[in-house]
């Protein structure tokens, strides 16, 4: 009987001493990694001041990029992927206009420039981070482009796209970045 609580005792501390372990390979899984290629279309889209934006010009900024895909009235993924954009700028402080922050709209029959402004000023914007609204063929085909189309906004997913300077491979992320590991994404842009 002994012999048994001491098995049973042996075998939760060496459950309780891997329980780290198993949480650490878990928190490295939060999000998948990828590199591709993408052809950035030629669309003219429209920002948050309502001036026109030739995309491919503000993507092939001589900075570091970084792409998401959200909407105004977003109450789940785009909430963090804008905190992200939000801690990134003021972690970087003045050095935050050395990188072109792009969030692109799923949502254009809704988000007007001053829909986009509101959302903007929630979430602390610094200049570098625009937002970008368009007519739906275009908005569907930069989504497309970045293998990032969903036909329902609901349906969208976490997503956010990370070029270097002079890079033509994207580093594609999967899932909900939180500051540190989107800090340490943009370092690994800059060690290119």
């Amino acid at each position: 009987m002994r012999r048994h609580q001491t098995s049973r005792v042996l075998l939760l501390l060496v459950v309780l001493l891997s329980l780290p372990l198993v949480v650490q390979a878990e928190a490295k899984k939060r999000y998948q990694r990828s590199v591709h290629k993408y052809t950035v279309p030629e669309a003219t889209l429209v920002n948050q001041e309502g001036r026109k934006v030739l995309l491919t010009e503000l993507l092939a900024a001589d900075k570091p990029v970084m792409v998401d895909f959200i909407y105004g009235t977003c109450t789940t993924i785009c909430p963090v992927l804008s905190a992200g954009y939000s801690n990134l700028q003021r972690r970087l402080g003045p050095a935050a206009q050395q990188v072109q922050l792009v969030s692109i709209t799923i949502d254009p029959e809704y988000d007007t420039p001053e829909v986009m402004t509101e959302y903007l000023q929630r979430y602390n914007r610094q200049p570098g981070w625009d937002f970008l609204t368009g007519s739906r063929a275009d908005i569907d085909r930069v989504m497309r482009a970045f293998n990032a189309y969903v036909p329902n906004k609901m349906s969208h997913y976490p997503l956010t796209l990370l070029r270097g300077p002079g890079e033509e491979r994207w580093v594609r992320i999967y899932g909900l970045l939180g500051t540190a590991d989107l800090m340490s994404e943009y370092e690994q842009l800059l060690r290119r």
